[in-house]
């Protein structure tokens, strides 16, 4: 497909609509832990949406969750197995659980015939991710990855300069990004122990950052990873330290809070790859894909928050002068990524198109992740091997 063709499509999936449809589209929440909050305060949103049933594995959980919201007849389980087996018409799915149930709850929807919106990361392995996307290409439903800065205009951005050809073929990439002190243990210890996150950094933020530049350059299958990790601050009990007693939170600490990789794409592209939680920098440093024609410079974040830290600058020479090109950032004033994300999937689902955030490509993403988990278990660079599904 012809670079145009390419941009033209990805505009088509970042784009929402406003129009409101005349059937409404039944929705369940699988998991209702503190992300199926902001699923359901879009869905509210929606009038062409009803939220029907919830399931949660701790019992009253889920009814407390949709009386919070003023929700009193929201049927209610206690796993995802009972509500999919009772819920007859049921349209789609919000899939809002433990990083390490992604993949069984996906595919027990995608077989009930349910569309499915399944939030980052895909899952936890290469191998969990064919198993989604052989159910998924069984079943014939749309199933969408909830990787809402994807659609930030400035992430558009990113992808539109790159495929309009200015930096020439694309050779080197370096990204990542991280906090310098954020480790999410506010919000419970589900991200990360290891039973239940399986993955750190990698699959809170990281998976975000390898979209930004992966999406830009159309996806290359990734060949082959050097990965490391570590978690020095997360089994650090002062790291946690609360009014000079030290937390229980490095106890239970099973994931990375740092990451690296250097990995090799189809094309003759090297990717440099690194993501935090927690280190004693401000930033990794900034993304920077260079090409040879031209490179882009994009600013990190502080805390990485899936945008970018200020205007972009493409680096080129131009009749032997060297020239720097400011981008302005985009300013958007309609509604948050977070809401394009979930309505982006409503419309595909009632209009029968195809997943805003496809698994043919978050499977590469994936890959890339386990990739680096592998590698640096076994302390060497490992292939990346992805059979046709």
């Amino acid at each position: 497909m012809a670079k145009d063709a390419i941009l033209d499509e990805f505009k088509k999936t970042a784009q929402t609509t406003d129009v409101v449809f005349d059937k409404k589209v039944k929705v369940g929440i699988i998991g209702t832990g503190w992300i199926a909050e902001a699923h359901m305060q879009q869905y509210l949103d929606m009038p062409d949406v009803e939220v029907v049933a919830g399931a949660d594995v701790v019992p009253g959980k889920a009814k407390a969750f949709f009386e919070k919201f003023g929700l009193e007849n929201v049927r209610c389980y206690e796993s995802h197995t009972e509500l999919l087996e009772a819920e007859n018409d049921l349209d789609a799915v919000s899939i809002c659980t433990y990083n390490s149930t992604h993949a069984e709850c996906a595919i027990a929807a995608l077989e009930h015939g349910v569309h499915v919106l399944l939030e980052k990361p895909m899952c936890v392995t290469t191998e969990e991710a064919i198993e989604i996307m052989k159910a998924e290409k069984k079943s014939g439903k749309i199933l969408s990855i909830g990787f809402q800065p994807r659609l930030d205009p400035n992430m558009i951005k990113v992808r539109d300069i790159v495929q309009s050809g200015i930096l020439g073929d694309i050779y080197y990439i370096q990204t990542g990004g991280g906090r310098r002190h954020g480790i999410p243990t506010p919000f419970g210890t589900s991200f990360i122990e290891k039973d239940t996150g399986v993955i750190g950094a990698m699959g809170d933020i990281g998976c975000y950052s390898l979209d930004m530049v992966l999406n830009a350059i159309g996806y290359p299958k990734p060949l082959t990873v050097s990965g490391y990790t570590s978690n020095f601050f997360g089994k650090d009990p002062h790291y946690f330290e609360i009014d000079g007693k030290p937390a229980e939170y490095a106890d239970l600490f099973g994931v990375e809070d740092f990451a690296a990789g250097f990995v090799r794409l189809e094309g003759g592209i090297i990717l440099d790859f690194r993501i935090a939680w927690a280190m004693h920098l401000d930033t990794s440093g900034d993304t920077i894909i260079m090409g040879k024609k031209g490179s882009l410079r994009i600013p990190s974040t502080e805390c990485w928050n899936g945008s970018i830290g200020g205007p972009m600058t493409i680096y080129s020479e131009v009749a032997g002068s060297q020239i720097e090109t400011k981008i302005p950032m985009v300013t958007d004033n309609s509604k948050g990524n977070f809401y394009k994300k979930i309505r982006a999937f409503v419309v595909a689902v009632a209009t029968g198109g195809k997943a805003p955030v496809p698994t043919s490509q978050i499977l590469y993403n994936q890959a890339i992740i386990d990739g680096i988990v592998k590698s640096a278990k076994i302390g060497k660079e490992i292939e990346i091997e992805i059979p046709e599904i």
